[in-house]
């Protein structure tokens, strides 16, 4: 449907776990044409009861089946919270492919979930690390290569509707997400110049796996008396009458990186079917 993401190379972060928002981002630049980079943490690893999380079979997975269909992908481990597995990311990508258009900052922690009084200081600097100084970090690494490429390139952060409005029980999660668009804006008017456009998106409620935590969660905290209770509130709540799908976020990626975009730069779209307006 865009043709001008052709053989462009793209890398989305935190893209290495099944039916996760960064698979779904990652597969629509595969079937648009892209050369693909699958990155995750590529280890299994257990970290404050998330349980294991992109590991290197998982990733190694969904490249072969993009390769599968016909497209190109290769898999490169990142943890986006060490400046060096970040340069090293953008330069496997520049090795594997050639160059590097298209980066995605998909990678994020949204499990915890408590009262802000219980909420201790390593697992606020662990949600920052990740949401905020990963996108920080890859952003600085993948601007460098695009500058010295001369030709542009598309930086696209994966922000939240808690981007644009708070949220109980998730004040490091909601401040990372406010940060990461401040991040989008300064980034935007430093890296016009270049022809490299930064902008954010904003989706509501996704149920993947976080998604699938977020609803027990939450269901108990508002007092539903199941899941499914609460889901039917938010559909109620919801102009479009659902959640939202991880192919709305991944075909709003696909826009922000074609050449149909090329003018809109520093934004911070909401994809949340009328919920959020501002």
């Amino acid at each position: 449907m865009y043709a001008s993401l052709k053989g462009k190379v793209a890398i989305v972060t935190g893209s290495g776990r099944e039916k996760g928002l960064g698979q779904a981002i990652l597969e629509r630049f595969a079937a648009e044409g892209a050369k693909v980079v699958v990155s995750d943490l590529g280890r299994a690893q257990t970290h404050m009861g998330e349980g294991d999380i992109g590991t290197t079979d998982e990733m190694e997975g969904i490249a072969a089946a993009i390769r599968d269909k016909g497209g190109e992908a290769v898999a490169i481990p990142c943890d986006v919270r060490r400046d060096e597995q970040c340069k090293a990311l953008i330069d496997g990508a520049r090795d594997a492919f050639g160059r590097v258009d298209i980066l995605v900052n998909n990678a994020g922690i949204g499990y915890i979930m408590k009262p802000l009084t219980d909420v201790a200081p390593d697992e606020w600097d662990a949600v920052l690390s990740v949401n905020l100084t990963g996108a920080f970090l890859c952003t600085k690494h993948a601007a460098i290569a695009m500058m010295e490429q001369g030709d542009g390139g598309r930086i696209i952060n994966i922000a939240s509707q808690a981007a644009k409005s708070g949220f109980p029980h998730m004040a490091p999660y909601t401040a990372s997400k406010h940060g990461m668009i401040g991040l989008t804006r300064s980034n935007a008017i430093e890296l016009g110049p270049h022809g490299i456009t930064v902008n954010a998106v904003c989706p509501n409620h996704v149920t993947t796996g976080l998604g699938a935590k977020q609803n027990a969660y939450f269901s108990k905290l508002l007092g539903f008396d199941s899941v499914d209770a609460y889901l039917a509130n938010m559909k109620a709540k919801n102009p479009m009458g659902r959640p939202g799908l991880p192919g709305d976020t991944a075909g709003t990626c696909a826009f922000l990186a074609s050449d149909e975009a090329v003018y809109i730069t520093g934004e911070a779209v909401n994809v949340s079917g009328g919920e959020e307006m501002h």
